[in-house]
């Protein structure tokens, strides 16, 4: 694995856990349909399929209403603000790209104070796209080079975004039984390691630097 230089973040399910309902009730308001069936209890897996209805509608059609129901009901991981500042320190890039609008994200960083962590925030307005698109934007206009950029993700939705990108996907292990079926699928999609916690991401980007240079961090 090459020595990671930046690492771009979908808040969905990487720095917090989203509640479901607001993603399924977006999908039926505007798709005829729930994002999962049956609706799925996981707040990642009924996002990453509510941007599949999109991609299939080819429309980013939403609700700003109900995202932002989703972001102040959503309950970041307490290892998030610890593990990012760590990361900064070490100088890693960190940026957002995400589908979510751009008043939602927005409000998602507001509220837990994470403005100062980011270098940058792409999102599905600013990007023009979802899925992929605003992760490519990100490379794109932050000269960010795929192979030494890491998307994290918990979804195969996810992680094939990651790959459409050309970056190096990294599995957010919040799911025993979903990271474990990930972690054994064997195609171009497949994660090139996973952590349980953020806390594992800065010993995670040593240990890569190690192998390229004993001097590095």
């Amino acid at each position: 694995m090459q020595t990671i230089k930046a690492i771009v973040f979908e808040p969905v399910g990487c720095l917090a856990e989203f509640p479901a309902e607001h993603f399924h009730q977006i999908a039926v308001l505007h798709y005829g349909r729930a994002a999962h069936k049956p609706p799925s209890k996981s707040g990642s897996r009924a996002y990453w399929h509510l941007l599949n209805l999109m991609q299939e509608a080819a429309s980013t059609q939403s609700s700003d209403e109900l995202e932002m129901q989703a972001v102040n009901a959503a309950n970041i991981y307490e290892d998030v603000l610890p593990a990012l500042t760590e990361l900064k320190a070490m100088g890693i890039q960190l940026i957002v790209a995400t589908s979510l609008s751009t008043v939602a994200t927005r409000r998602f960083l507001q509220k837990y104070s994470l403005q100062e962590c980011f270098s940058s925030v792409h999102t599905r307005d600013s990007s023009g796209g979802i899925k992929a698109a605003p992760l490519k934007k990100a490379i794109h206009d932050d000269g960010l080079s795929p192979q030494n950029t890491m998307f994290l993700s918990d979804t195969a939705e996810g992680l094939r975004a990651a790959q459409s990108a050309g970056v190096i996907s990294i599995l957010m292990m919040n799911d025993p039984d979903e990271a474990r079926r990930l972690a054994m699928h064997d195609g171009a999609d497949k994660p090139a390691g996973g952590i349980v916690s953020l806390h594992e991401l800065p010993d995670f980007l040593r240990l890569v630097a190690a192998e390229h240079d004993p001097r590095s961090f």
